[in-house]
């Protein structure tokens, strides 16, 4: 089994917060898919990078869902569609195997 997790901006890079209906419709699109999802929307995460001018920074909110079979090809189409919907140059979806206890 794998865990995804998803990192999404709530906020564009000009500080805009992005509207519901956009983080919504991920939520809906991932339940639908895989039957389920964890949402950590109440206290956003930060996430600090070098971007060469020096420390950028974003709020995030984290979106897991549990997978039998990881479909590389689908994830990272996903992942295209959301960088464009969300006008991002990367979003981070990253997978671990786990074991379910």
């Amino acid at each position: 089994m794998h865990l995804v997790q998803i990192l999404l901006p709530l906020a564009d890079n000009e500080g805009r917060r992005f509207p519901g209906e956009l983080f919504s419709a991920v939520r809906r699109e991932l339940t639908e898919r895989f039957g389920g999802l964890t949402a950590f929307t109440r206290a956003p995460a930060e996430g600090f990078w070098e971007d060469g001018e020096g420390t950028a920074r974003d709020d995030v909110v984290v979106l897991e869902v549990m997978a039998d079979d990881l479909d590389t090809a689908w994830w990272a189409s996903y992942r295209g569609d959301l960088e464009a919907r969300f006008r991002q140059d990367a979003i981070v979806v990253r997978a671990h195997e786990i074991r379910l206890l």
